[in-house]
């Protein structure tokens, strides 16, 4: 119970009172998709840069080390193959075949079968579930950066994406969880704009190492290799000792720890917020009726798809997956060096100072759009994106035509600005939600489940073009480009006729929307709310309330 100032309590008396006798000090109307929600952030906004608020800055930004890994080894593996060194040391070809596709797919195999092994953050929680991957990173690193054969390379790659998904599986889980809904967007979004960081640390690393150590050995190759233990090497050295999942400990009935966590973090140290409230009391009630996966329940899918808005929540997730990984993005990340010799571009320094420039772009952009998915929306972004994709890949694909038919430089300049356009539209929508819209559309006792089918999914998909990607860039050339815009168009439509808007709601509230009769419609209809704030008085002490009405 706080004391109200002196100003404060001045109105009491002079505006409207109430059926019980409480005084009225504010009425106003509110709009959004969530009246309750909307009238506690007008009347009640935690401060962003509170206390608490810092803290939990501070316990994503080491999650976010997880999300390099990703991007390491795709950058890494394209900015590899262009050395001698390592060709020459494993025998692979020069030009893109199918024994470079195996080396370079190896990872979305090792991803599938990680992915299968996701439920086991709702057993032992997030926190040890990303501790058991990043160990099993550092061993998988280990076994590549050592290998003296290419099958022993190929399954250090195997066991480095394995257990990589597992701590990139559990941390997109565990930053949506703790994520205040306000933030939701931006504070989980900037998970995976990591990507790029890691894409980055990876060709710089290969880069400075072929500058200066291409005479070492094969140095220039295998430091970059080791680098890979740096990122999750720190997440591990840390992550028991942060609080686990609000969600997760009500699952596990710890009620107590999951109310002392929103209080500390999402009410910067206020018990009596009322963000608290009503974040406990749908939170409680939709695991009470829905509980997370037990060892009773391990291997029970039919939670994914028993009712039709399970069926509609897991389509979205799978779909979204394929979309992030087959909207032409994978092969600009690992045969930038391909694509940009199809142009004529052929040294290898330029080769990976291209891939720098792409990756440093790419997170500017990426970071941009984690923050603007709070402020236009998820699917507005998405849907706009998609747009400016088909045409970057239109005029990516026509620049590269008129290169290779009349090997103007101009052309060759042209196509290779539009791959790095293509870079910056998907990095600003697609990279930030990749691993959130499809948590954030997942109910809690699907959520686990949920991203391991998203992880298989999109390893699926990446695994396709990995495995396609050098044979058809060495075979067909631009016309490989042709194939993506088509399919993009495709992707249009389907975002526009289907995905819902999670914007402004808690992750619970997106219950209801799926039960609609088009979840689509519910989800983007705004409501009008009123509110009225009020005084209690209680001997010396007044105490101030909020009260809304739909």
């Amino acid at each position: 119970m706080a004391k109200l100032k002196d100003k404060k309590n001045s109105n009491i008396g002079k505006k409207d009172v109430c059926d019980n006798g409480r005084n009225v000090v504010e009425k106003r109307e509110t709009t959004g998709v969530n009246p309750t929600f909307t009238t506690i952030i007008a009347t009640h906004k935690p401060n962003p840069f509170g206390k608490g608020y810092l803290k939990l800055y501070l316990l994503a930004s080491v999650c976010f080390l997880n999300s390099t890994m990703q991007g390491f080894d795709s950058s890494l593996m394209g900015s590899i193959n262009v050395l001698s060194n390592f060709t020459t040391y494993y025998n692979l070809p020069i030009t893109g075949t199918t024994s470079t596709g195996i080396v370079f797919s190896i990872f979305q195999i090792g991803q599938m079968c990680g992915a299968l092994f996701v439920w086991i953050a709702d057993w032992q929680g997030r926190r040890r579930f990303i501790f058991i991957g990043t160990i099993g990173v550092i061993l998988g690193t280990i076994v590549t950066a050592t290998a003296k054969t290419l099958p022993t390379f190929i399954g250090g790659r195997f066991l480095l994406a394995f257990f990589a998904t597992c701590a990139c599986s559990a941390s997109p889980l565990y930053l949506v969880e703790i994520a205040p809904p306000q933030y939701r967007g931006t504070l989980a979004g900037m998970y995976n704009t990591f990507y790029y960081f890691g894409s980055i640390l990876a060709t710089s690393a290969v880069y400075g190492a072929h500058k200066h150590l291409q005479h070492s050995g094969n140095l220039d190759w295998r430091l970059p290799l080791w680098l890979q233990m740096v990122c999750p090497g720190l997440v591990l050295l840390v992550i028991l000792f942060y609080p686990e999942s609000p969600r997760w400990l009500i699952a596990k009935d710890r009620h107590a720890e999951a109310r002392d966590f929103l209080i500390k973090y999402h009410a910067n140290g206020d018990p009596y917020h009322p963000l608290v409230a009503l974040e406990m009391t749908e939170m409680m009630e939709s695991l009470k009726n829905e509980p997370v996966t037990n060892w009773r329940n391990f291997f029970d899918l039919s939670v994914l798809y028993k009712t039709k808005a399970r069926r509609y929540r897991t389509m979205l997730n799978m779909s979204f997956a394929w979309f992030g990984q087959f909207s032409g993005n994978n092969i600009i990340s690992y045969y930038m060096p391909y694509m940009v010799a199809n142009v004529g571009i052929t040294s290898p320094d330029t080769k990976l100072l291209l891939n720098i420039l792409y990756a440093l772009v790419s997170y500017i952009f990426a970071t941009a759009g984690a923050r603007f998915h709070d402020v236009f929306g998820r699917r507005k972004m998405l849907m706009g994106a998609t747009l400016g994709l088909i045409v970057a890949l239109a005029a990516t694909a026509g620049t590269a035509a008129a290169y290779v038919h009349s090997e103007s430089r101009v052309a060759s300049y042209a196509s290779i600005a539009f791959i790095f356009v293509f870079g910056a539209v998907f990095a600003w929508a697609y990279t930030s939600m990749q691993p959130i819209y499809p948590t954030e559309v997942m109910s809690n006792d699907m959520r686990a489940k949920g991203m391991g089918t998203y992880k298989i999914t999109g390893g699926a998909a990446g695994f396709i073009n990995t495995f396609a990607a050098p044979t058809a860039l060495a075979k067909i050339g631009y016309w490989f480009y042709i194939f993506f815009i088509f399919w993009d168009m495709f992707e249009l439509a389907f975002m526009y006729f289907f995905f819902v808007e999670t914007k402004g709601r808690t992750l619970e509230e997106m219950d209801a929307i799926f039960e609609a009769k088009n979840p689509r419609k519910a989800s983007t209809a705004v409501k009008n709310g009123k509110f009225r704030r009020v005084i209690e008085v209680s001997g010396t002490e007044a105490r101030e309330a909020t009260e809304a009405a739909v």
